[in-house]
């Protein structure tokens, strides 16, 4: 029966995809080199191990809403969850090098979204776990069928630089804020009452103006939601 490696050789950003798109040079390596794979349901979930990096003091900052003061990191910090990908990986023997294609999203609702923009550079540790069916052929001829094990792993430190060049490459100088509908509404009705014609500056007009930097306060203490009509 096969007996399947993984490795990550490179990843690089997709262009002209319908979302963000990233694609892992994926390289599988059958044990049993004389074994014919004839196609390969591949499952893919993708983690980021947080811990085994190291954090500047400005990432450490903007990494504030996902897990709290740096000083309780130590329970705070672990893995997450990043996504899940799949591909089907054509017949091969003995080994073959596929592209996983794995969407990416610039929603800062999601927590692997906010990791991601909060980091300045380095790499992203990441632990790939696989999963899916195999169909192969055996010495006789016959037509097979096996699952992947669960322990089938890869492990691969993704360059930030590349998470950041896909971001730039489909939304460039741009980042997207999910609203609820009624606020969207108040937000809406302040633009138009006031004649502003771009969100930008409807809410550059609703944050605070600050002569001294040391004087900054919490932001949302100093927005006046009273001026939001409505």
């Amino acid at each position: 029966m096969p007996d399947l490696n993984f490795q990550v050789e490179g990843a690089e950003a997709v262009p002209f995809s319908a979302s963000p798109l990233l694609a892992f040079k994926l390289r599988l390596t059958n044990a049993n080199a004389q074994e014919r794979i004839q196609t390969i349901a591949l499952r893919c979930q993708i983690q980021i191990e947080a811990t085994q990096r190291r954090y500047e003091v400005e990432e450490k900052e903007r990494l504030l809403d996902l897990f709290g003061e740096p000083e309780r990191w130590a329970q705070t910090l672990r893995a997450m969850l990043w996504t899940h990908a799949s591909v089907i990986v054509t017949p091969f023997q003995g080994s073959t090098l596929v592209e996983l294609p794995v969407p990416c999203t610039f929603d800062f609702n999601l927590a692997a979204a906010k990791y991601f923009a909060a980091l300045e550079d380095g790499e992203v540790p990441l632990n790939l776990m696989f999963s899916g069916t195999i169909f192969y052929e055996t010495s006789d001829g016959s037509l097979q069928v096996e699952q992947i094990p669960w322990d089938r792993e890869a492990k691969y430190r993704l360059p930030v630089r590349v998470w950041k060049e896909m971001i730039d490459l489909y939304y460039p100088n741009s980042a997207w804020l999910c609203l609820r509908r009624d606020v969207f509404d108040r937000l809406n009705q302040y633009k138009m009452r006031r004649g502003i014609p771009t969100w930008e500056q409807a809410l550059e007009s609703l944050l605070p103006v600050v002569e001294k930097p040391e004087s900054v306060e919490p932001l949302m203490a100093e927005i006046n939601t009273e001026e939001i009509v409505q």
